[in-house]
């Protein structure tokens, strides 16, 4: 990814100015934006700074949220930050930097250091059970600390995908296997099992009793008929057990969804799959067999463009519509199998029929542009507007 060929998008006022325009709780469901991290838009645009800061991001792709941290995978700068505690003000520093020496250097591999410590376009990131894990997706591995750092530049404890932390290569320079990663962008833990969107192998894995050890084969392959194999869509149409792009996993105990970006849908699961099995629901698709990419279809809260992002929390399910710039919230897990029903809320547009870029005006407060990733805990949501080079805090009141 080249700093000079970003995305250029309209913008306007700086961090701290309160938008003259903001939606109505009617459209948004009581969620309101509270924090801005990252550089402010002056002049109309929403470009990356010259140089990164531990205020400043570049194409945030990842973010996680819980009561005592925000961690944002600063893709484009290829480098994790971490805040401890959920910051308050505008264009709060982060705390600690991971993947660069220091907060002030780019690169990637830690600019030409070695990917020991260094990273290649982070992606999914998430603290679980007190150790904290990155999708190094360039990389094709998988990153752990076995508890939060709290100074800079500090190599992982684990790494998952490779034979040692030196080596990056896809499928760790073989063939695709069931302990082989291709672009691995995002992952969860559900139900006891270690679940990793392995996107550029167009499939999901599965690992039994959690948090793997290095070489471990997965249990269970989603998505493909075998563990070698990796064509989107298993070399055919879409169907209920296939993928194009699968980017995020979310879910309960007993439900498991699973954003198909390339697809432009999310498929779930309920009970959690043991084997690979086709899903049993969709939301933004009719059925199993479309792969429409809305605007093309019906304009409406049930359609997606490239979702790259979902999330679960209590009684709120986020969906990130990516490319129609807005976030698509619901009141419960929709039960319909196919389908689902219409999204209740919706968050930066002004209703269900608009998609545009900062609703094709300045970049506010609450508005999007191409948000890739966000996090759900409680009454916080965090969200990585990429095309904008920010993580905007929302809040529900």
């Amino acid at each position: 990814m080249s700093r000079y060929t970003v995305r250029r998008t309209v913008a306007g006022r700086p961090a701290g100015h309160t938008p003259t325009a903001v939606l109505a709780d009617d459209h948004t469901g009581g969620w309101r934006p509270t924090t801005w991290l990252g550089a402010p838009a002056p002049g109309g645009l929403a470009l990356p700074q010259a140089a990164p800061s531990m205020s400043w991001m570049y194409s945030p792709r990842g973010v996680f949220v819980d009561d005592s941290h925000l961690v944002v995978a600063d893709s484009g700068n290829h480098r994790v930050l971490v805040w401890h505690g959920v910051p308050s003000v505008d264009e709060q520093p982060a705390d600690v930097v991971l993947g660069q020496a220091d907060g002030y250097t780019e690169g990637r591999a830690a600019a030409g250091r070695g990917p020991e410590r260094g990273m290649n376009l982070p992606t999914g990131v998430a603290i679980v059970d007190g150790r904290l894990i990155v999708a190094d997706a360039w990389h094709h591995r998988i990153l752990i600390w076995n508890s939060v750092p709290q100074r800079d530049d500090v190599a992982p404890d684990v790494v998952l995908g490779q034979s040692d932390a030196a080596s990056v290569e896809p499928n760790a320079s073989g063939e695709c296997s069931a302990a082989t990663f291709y672009w691995p962008f995002g992952f969860a833990v559900l139900g006891g099992r270690f679940w990793v969107a392995d996107t550029g192998n167009r499939r999901v894995l599965g690992f039994d009793g959690g948090i793997p050890d290095p070489g471990q084969p997965a249990d269970i392959v989603l998505g493909q008929p075998s563990p070698h194999s990796r064509e989107e869509n298993r070399g055919e149409a879409p169907g209920p057990a296939s993928f194009r792009w699968p980017h995020a996993i979310t879910g309960t105990d007993e439900v498991m969804l699973v954003a198909d970006a390339g697809d432009h849908r999310v498929l779930g699961w309920s009970p959690h799959p043991a084997s690979d099995r086709a899903a049993n629901s969709v939301l933004g698709q009719q059925d199993f067999c479309s792969s429409e990419e809305w605007p093309y279809g019906p304009h409406s809260g049930d359609r997606l463009r490239f979702p790259y992002a979902v999330d679960l929390d209590g009684d709120t399910l986020a969906v990130a519509d990516t490319a129609n710039n807005r976030v698509l919230l619901w009141d419960g897990i929709p039960a319909e199998p196919l389908g689902g029903r219409p999204a209740d809320h919706v968050l930066a547009q002004p209703g269900f029929t608009s998609n545009g870029e900062n609703r094709w005006a300045l970049v506010g407060h609450d508005t999007l542009c191409w948000p890739y990733g966000l996090s759900l805990h409680g009454g916080v949501m965090a969200i990585a507007d990429s095309g904008n080079n920010r993580v905007m805090v929302w809040r529900r009141s």
